[in-house]
Parts: C-alpha cells; structure tokens; sequence
C-alpha cells in the first residue's frame, strides 16, 4: 500500500504547461516500500496505446525542474511520461530525507518501469528511460539490469561514483585521498547520530566567487535564479545530507555494462565539464560488446553541462524523438 503523503496540488514548475498535454500527479511504490511521486504527461489527442518513458535527474533537482521539462515536451511528440522525485527528495517518501544510495536510486527507476507496465494505456512492450545529469549515470546503470527498457537516453551525465570517489576530472584519484574524505564522513556519521540529527552538505555556493570554475557559476545560474530555481530543489537550497551520497564512494556503477543488448543514446555538450564521464561510459559500453548497432554518442556543439537541463534550443529533442521511434518496438 503506498503512505499518505500530501502532494502540492498547484502547478509549480520551472516551465509552461503545454496546452498540448494534459497533466496529473501519481504515486507509485519501489521495492523498498518509498512512495515515489510523480507528474504524468500524455498527449491530449492519441488513440491505441503509446509508448512510455520515465524520466529523472539532475542528481539533487526535482520533477519541477529539468526532469519535468524533458516528460512535457515528449509527451507533446506523442509518448507517456512521467518525471518522478527520487527516494528521500522532492514530494517522494523516505526517511531520513536527502539520501542517495545507488542500490535504492537504481530502483527508482525500475519502479517507474513497474508503474508504467500496468497502466491500460501504455504498451508494455515500449518503455524507454532519460536520465539526466547524475541520473543520467543511474539510466546507464539501470539499462545493465532492467531488459523490460528497451531504450535509454543518458543526457549530459555524471558518473556519480567516479566523481564521489575520484573527485573532479579525477584529481583526487588516489588512495590517501578516499582515506580522507573517508575519515571526514565517518567523523560526520559520529556527530549526526550523537546530535540525532543529519548536517546538510549545502547545495549550489551563493554568492559565487568571481574565481570559481566555469561550472560552477553555470550551475548557479540555473538552480540559483528564476531559471530554474526550486523550493524543493537540494541543489537549489541546503544541498543533500553531508553523509548524504556517501554509498558511492565504495560503489561502481556500470558493472557489465558492455552486456547492454537494448538501445543506449549517450548526449552530451561539446563544452561540458561533465564531458569526459560520458564519453568515457560510451567507450566502456561498447568496448566487446555484441550489440553496438544501436549504441550512440552525440556531441551537442557549443553546449556546456547545464545547457541540456532547459535550452530547447541546444537539447536534440528531434534526435532523442527520432532515436526511440527507432528503438522503442
């Protein structure tokens, strides 16, 4: 049975409605028992059953924002979508709040796949998953457990263990650097339970410096400004739990990856800092695997990292829509 759980019943996204769609909220439950929550969009004239697609990320946002937009423009090229708040984040259960866990995050999207299979107005034989951002890496992930998803679309992607582990451009890829980093957190885990309470991580730096990276100022332009900002957003307030995405650290995600037999279309901006995970996903996905023919990297030129969150202009939604009309049979 799912929980009561009070749902915002106002339309508060980052976008438009479009008066293409029409637009409901639902619950569904994982396997874990967390009632996830999710805004579905279908189109407003179709007739048989379509094809459907579950969509999430970025790592740390909500259905209100990138996630959201991505179901409600597919969802105008004819398929079911629903954008979902993950476990612990946004309208979603399960406590404590603002974890992340790679085991519970892959199920997320495995639930979704369950919800979509027994609705009467879905062809179950046509289910496809975006994943954007950090869910972009737990797509890829699920697509090497779940054959009921027959094609996949990772959208400017973080490997959210190779970054937790190695850091940024895996700068910190050494041993006394996990150590570390490991001690610092299991420090944390002392004081949290002592305080019974969870220190938040903080989310996107505001102000930002006027040093700070490139990416950095992009994230905050958009979960920090009218752009894209959130209440429930983690990253667009205090950010996850200090402790928050700490599973990751001793967890690589990808494991047999190169057995992935369905679709798999990997995008990514040519100008992301973020470009190298992606790029480095592929190779791994293809490298002695049978089925590549329909395996596909895209370089979105002049694109960077947060450019594929909102900017109609620079995500190849003609592509993704191409793609899956090619795959999603």
């Amino acid at each position: 049975m799912d929980e009561k759980i009070s749902l915002t019943e106002k339309w508060d996204k980052t976008f438009q409605l479009s008066e293409k769609v029409n637009y409901k909220k639902v619950t569904f439950h994982n396997r874990y028992g967390i009632t996830l929550v999710a805004d579905m969009y279908e189109p407003k004239e179709y007739s048989g059953k379509l094809s459907a697609l579950a969509v999430a990320g970025p790592f740390g946002a909500v259905k209100e924002q990138a996630s959201g937009l991505y179901a409600e423009e597919m969802a105008q090229r004819g398929y079911l979508t629903i954008a979902f708040d993950p476990s612990f984040t946004g309208e979603s259960s399960g406590t404590p709040r603002y974890m992340a866990d790679p085991s519970i995050n892959t199920e997320d999207f495995q639930a979704t796949v369950d919800y979509l299979s027994t609705l009467d107005n879905v062809d179950s034989e046509k289910i496809g998953i975006i994943g954007i951002c950090g869910w972009g890496g737990l797509a890829l992930n699920t697509a090497g457990i779940d054959t009921r998803i027959k094609a996949t679309i990772v959208s400017t992607m973080y490997d959210m263990s190779r970054v937790t582990a190695n850091g940024y451009f895996d700068q910190e890829n050494n041993e006394e650097a996990r150590y570390n980093l490991r001690v610092s957190l299991n420090k944390q885990r002392t004081e949290d339970y002592k305080n019974g309470s969870y220190k938040r991580a903080g989310g996107v730096v505001d102000p930002v410096p006027e040093d700070a990276p490139d990416f950095v100022k992009q994230y905050h332009a958009y979960y920090k400004t009218k752009r894209g900002y959130h209440r429930r957003s983690l990253n667009s307030n205090e950010g996850w739990n200090v402790i928050g995405t700490m599973s990751y650290l001793n967890t690589k995600l990808f494991a047999y990856s190169n057995e992935i037999r369905n679709a798999v279309l990997v995008i990514h901006g040519e100008k992301a800092h973020s470009r190298y995970m992606g790029e480095d996903a592929y190779k791994n996905m293809i490298n002695g695997n049978e089925y590549t023919d329909n395996k596909e990297l895209v370089i979105v030129p002049n694109a960077t990292h947060t450019d594929l969150y909102d900017q109609k202009d620079k995500i190849p939604f003609d592509k993704i829509d191409e793609f899956l009309r090619k795959y999603l049979k």
